[in-house]
């Protein structure tokens, strides 16, 4: 089972909100998680709620970070 934390759309149309989510690799993009992580809002270009402990604990485990979950991680200064 390879795990991925990615990135998926919710909210409402032209105002999406993003959850950093863990999945698995086979899932599809809005279908079943196993956590969620984060809150990210591309609209103000911050992250709403982090849950740092998890995406620790996530990494620890050997789930890997898609290319979006890093770059919306790096450029909040997560990673």
């Amino acid at each position: 089972m390879a795990l991925r934390i990615r990135v998926s759309r919710y909210g409402r149309r032209h105002h999406p909100i993003y959850r950093i989510v863990v999945a698995e690799a086979k899932a599809p993009r809005d279908g079943k998680f196993i956590d969620h992580v984060a809150t990210y809002d591309p609209v103000n270009k911050r992250l709403l709620e982090i849950k740092e402990d998890k995406l620790k604990e996530w990494l620890q485990r050997g789930a890997e970070l898609t290319d979006r979950a890093k770059s919306i991680l790096k450029n909040a200064k997560i990673l």
